[in-house]
C-alpha cells in the first residue's frame, strides 16, 4: 500500500476518532476507507478494531481525568460488557447479520428521532443513584450492548450514549464519559480475539492508531468543554448516518 493511501486513511481515521469520541459512529468513516484502499473484510475489521480500540482507550483516559465516569454504576456494567462482547464475537459465524442489521436500523431510526424530539434530553444530570434496579438495568444493557459490538459493532458508541441519557438520564457530557469505557471494554476484548487470530494488518493499524489517538483525544476534550451543545446534533447526525448505511448495505 502506497505511503499516499496510508496518510489518507490517517486524515480519516482522525476524522473519525474525534467525531466517535463525542458521540460514537466513527466506524462508519473507517471501515469502507479501509475496504476502498483494498484490504478483504475479516483484515479491515481487525485493522479497523485496533485502531480504534486505541482512540477508545484515548478519550476513556481524558474522560476519567475529567471525572466524569460514575465509576458506582460502571463497576456493575464492564463485566456484563466484557461478557457480551466475547459471546459475540464467538456467535459471529452462526448468525445471518442480515436480520441484525434491520433490527438496529429501526432502533436507530427511534433512537435520533425520539432524541430529535425531546428538547430536554440529556441537557441536565438527573441521575439518581445507583440501586437493585439500576444495576440490573445496567447489567442488562451492559451485556446486549456489548455482545452486539462483538457481533456487529456499528453504532455501538451512539445506542450506549442514548441508553445512558434515556435509561439512567445522565446529561450528554457524563453520558458520552460513560459510554467511551464500555466500549472500549467490548473494544478490546473483540481485539484481542482479532489479534490472536492474525487479522490485523500493524503496518496501516499503527499509523492510523496514532492519527485516531490525536482525533480522540481532541474530540473528548470539546465534548467536555461543549456537552449537550456539540454532542446532541453530532449524535443525532451519526444515528442518522449509520441507518444511511445500514439501509445501503441491506439493500
Amino acid at each position: 500500500m502506497s505511503i499516499t493511501t496510508i496518510i489518507i486513511l490517517c486524515m480519516v481515521g482522525f476524522a473519525a476518532s474525534f467525531i466517535d469520541s463525542i458521540a460514537g459512529g466513527g466506524g462508519i468513516l473507517t471501515v469502507p476507507a479501509l475496504m476502498a484502499a483494498g484490504l478483504p473484510p475479516h483484515l479491515t475489521l481487525g485493522t479497523n478494531k485496533f485502531s480504534a480500540t486505541n482512540a477508545s482507550f484515548t478519550s476513556t483516559l481524558t474522560f476519567i481525568n475529567s471525572k466524569k465516569i460514575h465509576f458506582p454504576l460502571i463497576k456493575y456494567m464492564l463485566p456484563f460488557s466484557f461478557l457480551g462482547a466475547a459471546l459475540g464475537v464467538t456467535a459471529v459465524l452462526q448468525i445471518n447479520e442480515k436480520y441484525l442489521n434491520i433490527i438496529i436500523l429501526i432502533l436507530l431510526i427511534i433512537v435520533a428521532l425520539n432524541t430529535l424530539l425531546s428538547k430536554n434530553i440529556g441537557s441536565t444530570n438527573n441521575f439518581q443513584g445507583v440501586n437493585t434496579k439500576i444495576i440490573v438495568m445496567g447489567s442488562i444493557v451492559g451485556f446486549t450492548i456489548g455482545f452486539y459490538d462483538g457481533f456487529f459493532g456499528p453504532g455501538t458508541g451512539s445506542i450506549l450514549l442514548y441508553a445512558f441519557i434515556r435509561f439512567f438520564e445522565f446529561d450528554f457530557t457524563m453520558g458520552t464519559a460513560n459510554a467511551r469505557i464500555l466500549n472500549f471494554t467490548s473494544n478490546i476484548t473483540s481485539l484481542v480475539l482479532f489479534a490472536y487470530h492474525g487479522r490485523i494488518v500493524y503496518s496501516i493499524g499503527i499509523p492510523m492508531a496514532i492519527s485516531m489517538i490525536l482525533g480522540a483525544f481532541l474530540g473528548t476534550k470539546m465534548a467536555i468543554k461543549h456537552g449537550g451543545k456539540i454532542i446532541k446534533p453530532i449524535f443525532v447526525s451519526m444515528s442518522l448516518a449509520i441507518v444511511v448505511k445500514l439501509i445501503i448495505d441491506t439493500i
